[in-house]
């Protein structure tokens, strides 16, 4: 495999991202925070270097980055780590869908792939790919410059999506079971096999995601997710009660929600 060099990641984030991202650096540097992290590479990437060559290659790695970047800006995920033929991938600012973002981003490169493997040129029909997923908690450690993050994982977040990735076959997405809690409403995935992993006293049961799950309506199939309860809103939980009943009755209403982001703060004394 030939040597890659990459550009800062503040050549290919896009603006909008860029800007969230600093706005957030500060509250983010030593946090403790639940992230996604997700795991790609490629699969067959030493055999296709051999066949087509070194140019080919290296031309045929920087436009699949390219293509996955794309996706995953979508969700605005974007690269954190680059190794080789593959990177490791998450939400720099915070969602709270963080899991579902990670997923949708990693069906995006795997249907990107199947559907223009023709611009990668000289060996793009043969690319293939692996992608490992985990959500877990991790700390926000050294921060190399805005948009570069080297998250420390608590306990073995990073390591277990690394593991995955592993295990998938070429052209499949695995998720953990943790992952799989947060976004199974919004999936198909299928329970494998428990697989044993280097660092892992038990064995692990991973998921095998098929497709995403369409809706006409993200609000359909929360009632499958375990969420938050909202503390001291009665009066305005009530209040769209009642508008919802009008609602059904025929009468339209357009109701909008504008509130600060809350955060509990917590002060210990000795």
């Amino acid at each position: 495999m030939p040597t890659r060099t990459f550009n800062p990641p503040k050549s290919y984030t896009q603006t909008h991202l860029e800007q969230q991202v600093a706005t957030a650096r500060a509250p983010l540097e030593g946090e403790r925070k639940q992230v996604t992290v997700l795991f790609c590479d490629i699969a067959n990437s030493t055999a296709l270097a051999e066949r087509i060559g070194a140019e080919a290659i290296h031309s045929l790695l920087n436009k699949f980055f390219e293509l996955a970047l794309g996706e995953l800006h979508r969700y605005e995920c974007t690269i954190n780590q680059f190794g080789g033929d593959g990177f490791m991938a998450l939400a720099p600012v915070a969602h709270e869908d963080h899991a579902r973002r990670g997923v949708l981003a990693a069906l995006g490169i795997q249907q990107a792939l199947r559907e223009r493997k023709h611009e990668l040129g000289p060996g793009g029909a043969e690319l293939s790919v692996r992608i490992g997923i985990n959500t877990g908690p991790v700390v926000v450690g050294t921060i190399g410059d805005n948009l570069r993050m080297d998250y420390t994982a608590i306990g073995d977040t990073t390591n277990l999506a690394a593991r995955l990735q592993q295990h998938a076959d070429p052209g499949t997405i695995l998720i953990s079971e943790a992952t799989y809690r947060l976004v199974r409403g919004d999936i198909v995935a299928d329970r494998l096999e428990s697989i044993t992993v280097k660092g892992k006293t038990k064995p692990i049961a991973p998921y095998a995601v098929l497709s995403e799950v369409r809706r006409r309506s993200p609000v359909r199939g929360l009632d499958e997710r375990a969420l938050s309860q909202f503390a001291g809103r009665d009066r305005d939980i009530a209040q769209l009660l009642d508008l919802l009943e009008e609602v059904q009755e025929g009468r339209g209403h357009v109701v909008g929600i504008v509130g600060e982001p809350w955060r509990r703060k917590i002060s210990a004394s000795v």
